[in-house]
């Protein structure tokens, strides 16, 4: 059972308690983006465990009335045991039903391997499928041009890895100022499908404004247990939302990496214990 300090950022330990907490996001007018927990395995029984618990998801999700999707990691469905792993797992998935899949972006080693299967599976499927890329890496515009003439969407979040200075930028203003150059590019060249993965106001805002400008239909994604009533207040003014819900029992790790990444989220750790 989750305590309930991690209950503000996990949707629980089985796929029914998430379920249950995507049914709650769509009363609010907030849709779903479901993420088993669980990375970098070397054991492909747990490669293949996972694949088939997301396998089993998108089902039971394609027979449900949910607005939901699910994301999964390459490195959780075998990428650290081979391309090749990953690829069919990864296929499994994305033939399994009609619901749509999100590929998460992981270290700045995977993402060539992770751009090759996105293309592949967003030609298949005619763009049911989705890529995440990272603000924080200085080849993001490169890989923003070949994503633009492809069916399916493109989260574009600024970065929670570290890679080496020389392919990335450090400083958060470079980051910041290369988030909305990408951005910028996104809603001019993309004829939609465009993910704003960011609590940032001022990047949601900007969005918005790109919209006006552009007409281009975009979403915004943010974490569950982050600035949770915003995102209700924003799907209620009419832009789609999503919140991206991790579940399952290797909540540990994940818990602990959203505090030590913002002091935001430690502050609201914080507040749950003592109240």
């Amino acid at each position: 059972m989750l305590p309930p300090i991690a209950n503000n950022f996990v949707a629980g330990e089985g796929p029914a308690t998430a379920l249950d907490h995507v049914r709650g996001l769509n009363a609010d007018g907030v849709a779903g983006i479901l993420n088993l927990l669980g990375e970098h395995y070397d054991d492909r029984a747990d490669a293949d465990a996972d694949t088939q618990a997301y396998v089993d998801l998108v089902r039971d999700l394609a027979a449900s009335d949910l607005d939901c999707c699910v994301s999964v990691k390459p490195s959780q469905i075998g990428l650290d045991l081979g391309d090749d792993v990953f690829r069919e797992n990864l296929s499994r998935i994305v033939d399994a039903s009609d619901t749509f899949v999100w590929v998460d972006m992981e270290d700045h080693e995977t993402v060539d391997v992770t751009l090759d299967a996105y293309e592949e599976h967003a030609r298949a499927t005619d763009g049911n499928v989705g890529l995440c890329v990272q603000a924080n890496m200085r080849r993001t515009d490169e890989d923003l041009e070949r994503l633009a003439d492809l069916p399916g969407k493109v989260r574009l979040v600024k970065g929670a890895y570290d890679p080496p200075k020389e392919i990335a930028y450090k400083d958060k203003a470079r980051v910041d100022e290369a988030y909305r150059e990408y951005l910028e590019y996104m809603f001019r060249e993309f004829d939609g499908g465009i993910g704003v993965g960011s609590h940032d106001p001022a990047m949601i805002d900007y969005a918005a404004d790109l919209h006006e400008e552009y007409g281009t239909d975009y979403e915004v994604q943010m974490l569950m247990g982050v600035r949770e009533e915003a995102q209700v207040d924003l799907a209620a003014s009419g832009v789609p939302v999503y919140q991206y819900a991790p579940y399952g029992d290797k909540w540990l790790s994940y818990f602990y990496r959203r505090v030590r990444e913002r002091k935001e989220n430690a502050l609201f750790a914080l507040r749950a214990v003592l109240s």
